[in-house]
This record gives structure tokens, sequence and C-alpha cells, in this order.
């Protein structure tokens, strides 16, 4: 199949993976494969089939499938809606340990938190890597949660500090990203590289997700991962 950029519409189709693949590829000098979820599949107000649906700490998270007008690939997003210390939501049939995880969101409200995060290489509920944007902080952290505790992950290069400033705006669709091989991780927020973090706690491959924090509600679409052959 031959793809042009005229060919590659925004809605992520076999053209745009495929395109996205190829690039991975050459970037780090292997095979990458690359997989784009959108939620479209899924009945409004049910929940996404081959995810464990948890949190990490205590609470009641609540993940559904919702139809979103603002979607960046209509109808449907995924929301979380319910309260916990970190709601969760882990694809079950990832086993990734090199590659990428991105996904688009928007914080629609929170007066404790308003976060949205991804996960990778994650062993179950309590012991995963993450990094979030929170448009109450406007900043965009790394942690490692082993145990079910959650530590800030020092930036490659700067002693010290809190992840890096950036402007979360409520109620927008943002792009986070976060590319992992052996113990770097580098972080792309709204296509702007921000920070690199080095950490080994978690060197196996694990399961990919999404992450958000006490009363957020975010929406979340166009999940999109891929793994370094």
């Amino acid at each position: 199949m031959m793809c042009t950029p005229a060919s590659i519409p925004s809605r992520p189709s076999a053209c745009a993976r495929l395109a996205l693949a190829s690039m991975l590829a050459l970037l780090v000098g292997g095979n990458a494969v690359a997989e784009t979820l959108n939620f479209d599949n899924a009945a409004a107000g049910t929940s996404p089939e081959g995810w464990t649906l948890t949190m990490t700490g205590r609470g009641e998270p609540k993940w559904t499938v919702e139809a979103e007008s603002t979607a960046p690939s209509k109808p449907n997003v995924l929301k979380q809606s319910g309260r916990a210390t970190f709601p969760l939501a882990i694809k079950r049939d990832t086993t990734i340990r090199d590659g990428f995880v991105e996904v688009k969101f928007k914080a629609v409200s929170g007066s404790e938190d308003r976060a949205a995060g991804l996960v990778w290489r994650a062993k179950d509920a309590n012991n995963y890597y993450v990094v979030r944007a929170n448009a109450l902080e406007d900043n965009v952290v790394l942690y490692k949660t082993i145990k079910g505790v959650r530590t800030s992950l020092e930036i490659v290069g700067r002693k010290g500090g809190y992840g890096v400033s950036a402007p979360v705006s409520s109620g927008q669709w943002h792009v986070l990203r976060c590319d992992f091989a052996g113990s770097r991780f580098k972080v792309t927020y709204d296509g702007k590289q921000l920070f690199e973090v080095e950490d080994a706690t978690i060197a196996d491959a694990g399961m990919i997700g999404l992450w958000t924090k006490a009363d957020s509600v975010t929406l979340f679409d166009d999940l999109t991962y891929g793994e370094i052959k």
C-alpha cells in the first residue's frame, strides 16, 4: 500500500499507523509496531474491552466510553469521572519494554486535581512508570510507582526540582507522549520535547495504560503505542 501525505487523514488509519511505524524504525534502527485505540468500537456508557479498570490506593474510579462532540477522532472517548487516589486503566494485552506511548487528553474538571497520565512497564496497579500533565499546577512530571508508593524522578542534567512547567489549559485537547528504551525516558508535550529521565527500577517489559488523580474528570482519545522490536 502506498501512503502519500495527502492520503493520511487526521483520523488514525492504516496509512498513518504504517507511517508512524516506519518513522520509529528509522529513529531507533529497528522494527517498530504501532497501534492506535480511539474507543469508537464500543457503545457509549460501556467499559472498553481488554482493559483492567482499577486504581492505585483507595476510592471509586469510573472509566467509561462516552460520546464526545469535541473528540479528535469522533465519536467516542474514554472518560474517567470517578474519585480515587490514582484511577488507573491498564491495557491487559500489552507487553512492552522499549517503545512509546502517546495520548490526546482533555482535562475537564477537578478541584483537588485535574490530571492526565500515561503509564508504561506496568506490572500491576501498584508498580509502573507514569508521566502526567496537571491543569491545576501547569506542569508535567514523571514518576515511578513501586508497591503503591509514587516518587517523582529527577530530570537528566538538573539536580532537584519537580517536573517541568508547561501550560496545561482545561477544556482543550493536548498531546502527551513518552518514548522509553532501557533506562532512558523522553517526555514530549504538545509536540515539544520537555525533558528526559534516567531510571532503572523497572527494567522488564510491562503493560501500558492511562492514569488520573483524585477528583480529576479527564477525557482520553487516540491512544497510540508502539514497541521497538
